[in-house]
């Protein structure tokens, strides 16, 4: 199943953890409809990473391999491992997700200082989910 996602990637300006100091853009997470091919919105993606079909299926994803875009102004292209964690649906028997054809949702150019630490940037973005299931 291909489905296409439409949404932010939100990020959070936070203080650096190596000794060196200063703020930089924190990735915090995704909020996005999904859309099948025509049009209909079946469901949501968000945090976790989570992908939840109108239904109630909701599945968990693992990074397993990621690929820059082929454009700097775009987030990687990324393969998933996929664990259903809701009931059974649509999304339920999904085992491995990928992300291409991504547009947008990078972290802000400018950077980040200690006045707006804490402030959210919610960054457009679109990308293709493939949803793969066993045979």
């Amino acid at each position: 199943m291909i489905v296409r996602a439409k949404g932010v990637q939100i990020y959070e300006c936070r203080a650096k953890k190596d000794p060196a100091g200063g703020y930089e853009w924190a990735f915090v997470a995704p909020e996005a409809d999904l859309f099948d091919a025509r049009g209909n919105k079946i469901g949501r993606h968000y945090a976790g990473p989570h992908w939840e079909s109108t239904d109630g299926s909701k599945i968990l994803g693992t990074v397993k391999e990621r690929a820059d875009a082929p454009t700097s102004a775009a987030i990687p292209w990324l393969l998933l491992t996929a664990k259903s964690v809701g009931p059974d649906g649509s999304f339920s028997k999904v085992t491995s997700i990928q992300r291409v054809n991504t547009a947008g949702g990078v972290a802000p150019a400018a950077g980040c200082s200690q006045a707006p630490a804490g402030t959210p940037a919610r960054i457009n973005y679109t990308a293709d989910y493939y949803f793969f299931t066993a045979r």
